[in-house]
């Protein structure tokens, strides 16, 4: 007895001079669900704009298009061709040599997002059905952390997340799909967005909420409640793509770019999150390139829709701009590296092994 008391005092002890070795105390989390790195880092692409998946080119190219690659981008995405190549770290430009990939075999959203908060693919999360995930998450490793509990969120628009997170085991914080957040302490801003977020157009379905009612209850979930994590997923980029509506595809990234602007700018002007905050924005898959329909799809039999790429911002993280190596990353790797932002070892339940963290985004 007396050792196993004195093994669980070690563990905390352990775990609170890790905390206290990084500057990072928050982490605010953005998915952009299907994104491909190909816009990210080159901008509109010419030959979708002029294609039948453009129905208005012109505005397209008003809007969005500019001779360079370099341009293209920052008109697509100014926040992030801004502050975040500026002040962070961004990773799977693939032209300049350096990949970032999801390591599971299906290349598609559920098995996806299992990866990113599990830490490994799993074969058995081979399906976007709404199975219950029985792998335990970093989110649900982090609200069971002395100081992190009820201090995890999560709002996004696919109404999967429950199952993905497990929160009837996990007991996390979930609000998706067009569910109502119904905590009676909730101010009269999120009250309200209760009541329009069933009065809007379910232009997505029935059950897939659009990802400008995904950030406003984020956002004054965060303003009111300020959680230590806070989770976004955004779904319409991935909507638009298999539509296939590229002007509506780049309208989203976009829109979701000044989401993340808006965030960013709240994030520096509090006390409990200025210098003390890392965002990470990523994706769940990516998507077909070739040949030029295939860009709509993504899965284990459309080509070169494992490549992802990732960003990320805080007081941890050197501020490198574009990375150049000849490395690859993979998702798997990211919930131990926010973890480890957070001064935590992420140790999951039914003994499989996690990624391991990416140093470089700690600067090592």
């Amino acid at each position: 007895m007396k050792k196993i008391i004195l093994l669980l005092l070690t563990t905390a002890i352990v775990a609170q001079l890790n905390a206290q070795s990084t500057k990072t105390k928050n982490v605010v989390i953005v998915t952009l669900d299907g994104f491909r790195w190909q816009e990210l880092y080159r901008g509109a692409d010419s030959t979708l704009v002029h294609s039948k998946f453009t129905d208005d080119s012109a505005a397209a190219i008003k809007k969005f298009w500019a001779p360079t690659a370099q341009d293209r981008r920052k008109r697509l995405m100014p926040f992030l061709w801004s502050v975040m190549v500026q002040k962070g770290q961004l990773y799977g430009d693939r032209d300049l040599g350096n990949k970032d990939e999801v390591a599971n075999q299906y290349h598609f959203s559920y098995p996806g997002y299992n990866e990113i908060f599990t830490g490994f693919p799993d074969v058995r999360m081979n399906t976007n059905d709404g199975i219950t995930n029985p792998n335990m998450n970093m989110l649900e490793f982090l609200n069971k952390q002395k100081g992190f509990e009820n201090q995890v969120a999560v709002f996004s628009s696919w109404e999967r997340f429950p199952q993905i997170l497990n929160v009837k085991r996990s007991g996390l914080l979930v609000n998706s799909g067009y569910m109502d957040f119904t905590d009676p302490k909730a101010n009269d801003r999120l009250k309200f967005l209760n009541k329009i977020q069933h009065e809007a157009p379910h232009y997505l379905g029935d059950s897939t909420r659009i990802d400008f009612l995904t950030y406003e209850f984020g956002k004054e979930y965060l303003k009111q409640y300020k959680p230590k994590v806070l989770y976004i997923a955004f779904d319409e980029t991935d909507d638009m793509a298999h539509a296939g509506n590229y002007n509506f595809y780049l309208d989203r990234a976009n829109q979701e770019d000044g989401f993340i602007k808006e965030l960013w700018q709240y994030l520096q002007t509090d006390p409990q999150y200025k210098d003390k905050t890392t965002l990470i924005i990523t994706c769940d898959h990516g998507r077909g390139d070739v040949p030029l329909e295939k860009w709509r799809d993504h899965g284990s039999d459309i080509k070169n829709s494992e490549q992802t790429w990732f960003a990320v911002i805080g007081p941890d993280t050197p501020a490198s701009g574009i990375i150049k190596t000849q490395t690859t990353t993979y998702h798997k790797q990211l919930a131990q590296t926010i973890a480890t932002l957070l001064g935590y070892d992420f140790k999951a339940a039914a003994g499989h092994e996690v990624g391991q963290a990416i140093s470089t985004v700690m600067g090592k």
